[in-house]
């Protein structure tokens, strides 16, 4: 069932004490779109998955864009501080630990602007095809943070270098990062479910 009362229109499934995640879905997502991915990368975690308050030509997303690849930073800033929000009062609601953030595109981008902007936030992330948030990168604190970033070779949408520095700023802020390139598109394949399970099945429960 979606719930708005924190904020975000989001859904919310209970889990077994497995580290929560947070799943950011992409541009013209929803809410619902990335529950199937979830269990698969955490099986019996729960799962907390707010839908995008933006439109853009009636598809949701987290934040505004003046044009591909070019974000409003602005907008960006105050949506991401609003995703913080809106963890910390969820995990008041319904009892959870920091969740683990798993977002594709759209939704990897708001959470490594999450990261950077709000440490303690985010347990680590899971950004699947991320572009870099910030022209200039705020400092932050991440000591010890768990990120993995997967690119796709043949990504059209996101430069190789994109994620390459998103690695290398989130590495220089303290956090421990895993970034692997498969061969893939902007498009998930196996091998991202596969890869995102094993990163998430040694992180720890709290």
């Amino acid at each position: 069932m979606t719930l708005d009362t924190l904020g975000l229109l989001h859904q919310f499934e209970p889990g077994d004490g497995t580290r929560p995640l947070l799943l950011l879905h992409g541009t013209g997502g929803d809410e619902t779109d990335l529950l199937p991915l979830g269990r698969a990368v955490a099986p019996g975690a729960a799962l907390l998955s707010p839908r995008g308050a933006v439109l853009e030509n009636g598809m949701p997303r987290f934040f505004r864009r003046l044009a591909e690849g070019v974000f409003d930073e602005a907008d960006l800033r105050r949506r991401a501080l609003d995703l913080a929000g809106f963890v910390a009062a969820a995990r008041g609601r319904y009892g959870i630990p920091a969740p683990l953030a798993l977002g594709f595109s759209n939704g990897a981008n708001i959470a490594a602007a999450t990261l950077l902007l709000s440490p303690g936030t985010l347990a680590g992330a899971v950004l699947l095809r991320p572009m870099v948030p910030f022209a200039e990168t705020p400092t932050a604190a991440l000591a010890g943070t768990p990120v993995l970033i997967l690119s796709g070779r043949a990504d059209p949408i996101v430069p190789a270098a994109q994620a390459e520095r998103l690695a290398r700023d989130l590495a220089a802020a303290g956090a421990e990062v895993e970034h692997a390139v498969l061969p893939a598109g902007h498009g998930l394949t196996d091998a991202d479910v596969a890869r995102a399970r094993a990163f998430v099945a040694v992180i720890g429960p709290h």
